[in-house]
């Protein structure tokens, strides 16, 4: 059974312990890509710019494996989204593990999100509505991904950033 009480207070020790009220700046500009895996390039390509309109940006071989394509979505503010395919290594489906990723949240405007819900709609694309403000569903390999309708740096109406 999970004591609940204890990790409330963890939570309320990590946060006296190490929560500043003066935040030095970060030492990054901001995320530069995040990668994903793709086993279909083409249907990859249309998920991510057709359906969710995050335009390609580049595609190249990638350099660390021969035949492999690397390629890129612009998801706005200079940040991109990139994927790998590794043709020939099998590297069957996606799995959530301890260490990997959970979900990707990408921050769209009220009036797109409202959009892209109904072409998710639209689609067939089954997700779960959170709140009134995110959508949570999962791209062609599993990947689960959240449209949030919240801006940069806010959560459900709190400041996260």
């Amino acid at each position: 059974m999970v004591d609940v009480a204890a990790i409330e207070a963890e939570r309320e020790r990590l946060k006296r312990v190490h929560l500043r009220e003066e935040r030095p700046p970060s030492s990054a500009r901001g995320l530069h890509h995040m990668a994903l895996l793709s086993s279909d390039v083409e249907r990859t390509i249309r998920f991510y710019q057709d359906l969710l309109e995050f335009p390609l940006t580049a595609i190249f071989e990638n350099r660390d494996y021969a035949g492999s394509n690397h390629f890129f979505f612009d998801i706005g503010n200079g940040n991109l989204l990139a994927f790998f395919d590794f043709p020939g290594l099998d590297l069957g489906p996606y799995a959530e593990v301890l260490g990997g990723l959970h979900h990707v949240a990408i921050s769209v405007e009220r009036a797109q999100w409202e959009r892209l819900r109904a072409k998710l709609d639209a689609a067939g694309v089954e997700y779960l509505l959170e709140s009134e403000v995110s959508i949570y569903f999962r791209d062609p390999d599993g990947a689960r991904l959240e449209l949030l309708a919240d801006p940069l740096g806010e959560m459900y109406g709190d400041q996260v950033g």
